[in-house]
């Protein structure tokens, strides 16, 4: 019976797989204070003929919206929840049967795989998924299997890159890290025994971003970088060099023909000097045309199934990792496009079919109120703004070039549009006032908000205060 209601659904996605664009999809956060409707999103997927989509959770409400349409989904299992399927498999069959199985009908979701945690393995978090994370992958992979679903759909984990590295040498040195080897290895060969994919997140940003040395040309496709020889192959960009390091780590793991994944990659346009929408497009240019080649990389000469990070900014995420981290999107907040491009990579920019029918709240902004002349309150009025919405946008770019009172305003509106224009957040020792006027400048964008297509997300930034008012003393 399962068998033939897999059969029924897959019949029924073909039907509607028709004039997308093959192997690229996107992936889609919602830590925002207001997000896109799901109706909204699968309508800008389809409109720009994008065919896949990866989610962070699988919440039923949102999932439900993918029904009929074609559009392959990754469903995501937080890894604060990967104790829970760890240690009861009951509870892995409990939800394959609530958020797998439920939505596989005639119509239904095309459900592809499920990502088992989200980099559980960065080093920044010393070791706390070790223990769940592959007992995990392999109660939730049982019971896909166990629902006759196992041979369509594949657990997977999403690894960032630093789970393996080259050392000093080129990919050709590249392994595993020392200190979790055998587990990857164990994970990697359990992968290959279920026909599941390696799923990596490659940034070559990050490389600019945490070496001031890095060559800034090997972070893109023009072929403009001095290539780095490994033996007898050259590498002219950090993307094929990252990824053949992962061919060499599988390959010493003794499962070279794992499928590999991209899980993301992308390029922000704020939060850093190298965020930028120039330079977000230059990388985008060459990657879409590189894919679009279908040549791989050198040790990887064929097509490369990957996912766009991301979709739309993301204002509540954290910056611990840096300002740019609320930046990633191809889309703004709003679901409006921020660039022109071509995902198909022939070169014909246009700019990206954004989000329709958006309904924004009233049209009304929170500014510093022009006829204060004293400015003792001003810094710690901003203090606690910033600390409890999205002031990223201050310290570089255009809106780095606001005054000390477009500053505050800026700071000011934006508490005041997360707060959805309640009109007690826009007091501030009464150095504000709600205005009309649209107070955006030349590059700099005052937002209004949207009407929050599904439900408002809690106001807990996940950064601490501390490290927004580092951040606000860097503006001045």
């Amino acid at each position: 019976m399962a068998q033939a209601m897999v059969l029924i659904w897959a019949c029924s996605v073909l039907l509607v797989m028709t004039n997308l664009v093959e192997g690229i999809g996107v992936n889609w956060g919602t830590q925002m204070s207001q997000n896109l409707h799901p109706s909204v999103v699968v309508q800008m997927l389809k409109d720009n003929k994008i065919n896949k989509v990866k989610l962070f959770s699988a919440d039923h409400w949102t999932v439900k919206y993918f029904a009929g349409t074609g559009i392959e989904v990754m469903l995501g299992i937080p890894n604060v929840e990967l104790s829970k399927f760890a240690d009861d498999y009951d509870h892995a069959e409990k939800w394959v049967k609530e958020n797998v199985t439920t939505h596989l009908h005639d119509g239904g979701v095309n459900i592809r795989y499920v990502a088992v945690g989200n980099e559980p393995f960065l080093k920044s978090y010393k070791g706390a998924n070790l223990k769940t994370t592959f007992p995990a992958l392999k109660n939730i992979q049982k019971a896909l299997n166990a629902a006759g679903l196992g041979d369509k759909i594949k657990a997977t984990i999403p690894q960032n890159a630093d789970v393996y590295s080259s050392d000093t040498g080129g990919p050709s040195h590249g392994n595993f890290r020392s200190e979790i080897r055998d587990l990857m290895v164990q994970i990697v060969r359990f992968l290959h025994e279920n026909k599941a994919p390696f799923l990596v997140n490659i940034y070559p940003f990050l490389s600019l971003y945490e070496n001031k040395h890095f060559p800034v040309e090997f972070a893109f496709f023009d072929g403009n970088a001095k290539p780095v020889q490994d033996n007898n192959v050259q590498y002219h960009n950090m993307f094929d060099a990252n990824l053949d390091t992962l061919v060499w780590s599988l390959k010493k793991a003794g499962v070279p023909d794992v499928k590999v994944v991209v899980g993301e990659i992308g390029w922000p346009t704020d939060g850093d000097p190298y965020a930028n929408a120039t330079m977000a497009k230059k990388f985008y240019d060459g990657f879409f045309k590189k894919m679009a080649s279908k040549k791989g990389t050198p040790l990887h000469p064929s097509d490369i199934d990957v996912y766009l990070f991301s979709l739309t900014d993301e204002n509540l995420k954290s910056i611990e990792p840096g300002d740019f981290e609320r930046h990633w999107g191809i889309f703004r907040y709003d679901g409006q496009p921020k660039f022109p491009m071509d995902v198909t990579g022939n070169g014909n920019d246009k700019m990206p079919v954004g989000a329709k029918n958006i309904q924004y709240q009233e049209h009304q902004w929170c500014i510093m109120n022009p006829d204060i002349k004293n400015m003792t309150l001003v810094i710690s009025n901003m203090e606690y703004a910033c600390a409890r919405t999205d002031c990223t946008s201050l310290k570089y770019g255009a809106c780095n070039k606001l005054d000390e009172a477009g500053k505050a305003s800026y700071a000011f509106n934006m508490y005041f549009q997360t707060m959805n224009q309640d009109v007690e957040a826009c007091v501030f020792q009464d150095l504000a006032k709600i205005s009309n006027k649209n107070a955006s400048t030349s590059g700099c964008l005052f937002p209004i908000a949207i009407m929050s297509g599904g439900g408002r997300t809690e106001l807990t930034i996940v950064t601490s205060v501390f490290a927004g008012l580092l951040a606000l003393f860097a503006l001045f």
